[in-house]
């Protein structure tokens, strides 16, 4: 199910954060209480019901509680056409899942991840930056669900 807010979302158990590419899906998960994210290889997609199994079985794997997902927006906040195939994949990801999913705006967060990444090799944070960036994302929506506590 998707929510439109963070009020039912979870406050404790493990959470998955998503940052969907056409062509990779960045991945973190976090702990039970919220107090540390953990990334996790990304995934190269070959196609979305590949993609949709392999994050339901993530889930399984992991014993996921709720899930977080970039959402890219224009500046002015208006939808992109890569925020259409985001929540599409939402949609798709809620009927193979009863888990509650939430969106956060994810504007910035490869910038951040690159920083953060440091001075690795062009290679290295190619095949890490989408899982780093899934990883802010992910912190960035337990802060605010640290916040309305």
């Amino acid at each position: 199910m998707i929510l439109s807010d963070y009020k039912d979302f979870p406050r404790m158990g493990r959470v998955l954060g998503l940052d969907w590419g056409a062509r990779r899906c960045g991945v973190a998960v976090s702990d039970e209480k919220h107090d540390f994210v953990f990334v996790r290889p990304q995934i190269n997609i070959k196609n979305q019901d590949e993609l949709i199994n392999m994050v339901v079985q993530l889930v399984m794997n992991e014993k996921i509680i709720g899930i977080v997902i970039g959402l890219p927006l224009h500046a002015d906040g208006s939808d992109s056409e890569t925020t259409v195939q985001v929540k599409a994949f939402a949609n798709n990801l809620s009927e193979h899942t009863n888990l509650p999913i939430i969106f956060i705006e994810e504007n910035l967060t490869s910038t951040m991840a690159e920083q953060e990444m440091g001075q690795k090799s062009w290679v290295k944070k190619k095949s890490e930056i989408d899982s780093m960036s899934a990883k802010i994302i992910l912190e960035n929506a337990i802060a605010i669900l640290k916040r309305l506590t």
